[in-house]
């Protein structure tokens, strides 16, 4: 079965197609923009071309599945709203994964501090012990993170290693399309029915409602 991986809930917006195997999975096409003003620009257009790379159209999908991640509101909503309407449009199963879990799953044995950048000097982080989240998903200032791990991984990692004190694996900074379709897989197999796509979102927004009405009058 042909599935499409879509994540938006760091900088980048990846588009992803992966082949889901009875054996495993294989990687069909994976485009990635890194800007996190341009979600919404960039991936219509990245699901049009890893299509078009491997010569398929929207119709020949079989699953979606999406990156709930954390991550901040207006870049996250683009990638959960995309798959949603993709998948009802199509009729096809959508399913949520955590982004950060994707990267705990890519970054493979041992234990693995997962940070992505929040914003405001924090980061949302989740700790794993070969592939496996053993804490978080959680958001804090990466001075108060609490660290039992011998590497890390995602963006918010190289921006602070710093203060994290760990070496970074600097080519894992963003949520892979395969280990998206890979901690779904036992799901997509099954044909288990489609989720509402539900994001992780670990702080309130900045807007706030007024506290009362201002008068207009003097």
């Amino acid at each position: 079965m042909l599935v499409l991986a879509l994540d938006t809930a760091t900088p980048a917006s990846t588009a992803a197609l992966v082949e889901v195997t009875a054996d495993g999975l294989f990687g069909v096409a994976e485009s990635r923009t890194v800007d996190p003003r341009a979600h919404g620009e960039k991936l219509a257009p990245e699901i049009a071309a890893v299509l078009a790379e491997a010569g398929l159209r929207p119709r020949d999908l079989g699953a979606i599945v999406a990156g709930l991640g954390p991550g901040p509101f207006t870049g996250l909503r683009v990638g959960l709203a995309t798959a949603a309407s993709m998948g009802q449009a199509l009729g096809i199963p959508a399913y949520g994964v955590c982004s950060l879990d994707a990267l705990g799953r890519a970054a493979g044995p041992g234990r693995v501090l997962i940070a992505t950048d929040a914003r405001r000097r924090e980061v949302y982080y989740g700790t794993y012990a070969d592939g496996v989240r053993e804490t978080g998903p959680d958001v804090a200032k990466p001075a108060d993170v609490t660290i039992n791990a011998d590497r890390a991984a995602g963006e918010g990692a190289l921006k602070y290693g710093d203060v994290f004190g760990l070496p970074v694996e600097e080519h894992l900074l963003y949520p892979p399309g395969a280990a998206l379709v890979a901690i779904a897989a036992d799901r997509i197999r099954a044909g288990a029915p489609g989720e509402i796509l539900t994001p992780l979102y670990l702080r309130r927004p900045d807007a706030v409602e007024p506290a009362g009405r201002k008068p207009v009058l003097t």
